[in-house]
């Protein structure tokens, strides 16, 4: 099986399982949605947290 075909079928399948567990858990919805909401007005802890994500790895690589 070609790369491309594989990758394909593992997106496919993955979207399939979110998919089934959303329809199974409407509570994981509601859950996301609010989720979603809380980030939309504290933006400012994701890109905190992406400048912590980004100082951490740039402080544990090894200088070539």
């Amino acid at each position: 099986m070609k790369p491309q075909r594989s990758a394909f079928w593992q997106l496919a399948v993955l979207v399939g399982v979110v998919a089934l567990l959303l329809f199974l858990f409407p509570g994981a919805v509601a859950f996301a949605e609010r989720a979603a909401r809380n980030v939309r007005y504290l933006w400012w802890i994701v890109l905190l947290l992406a400048l912590a994500i980004w100082l951490i790895s740039g402080a544990t690589r090894r200088p070539k």
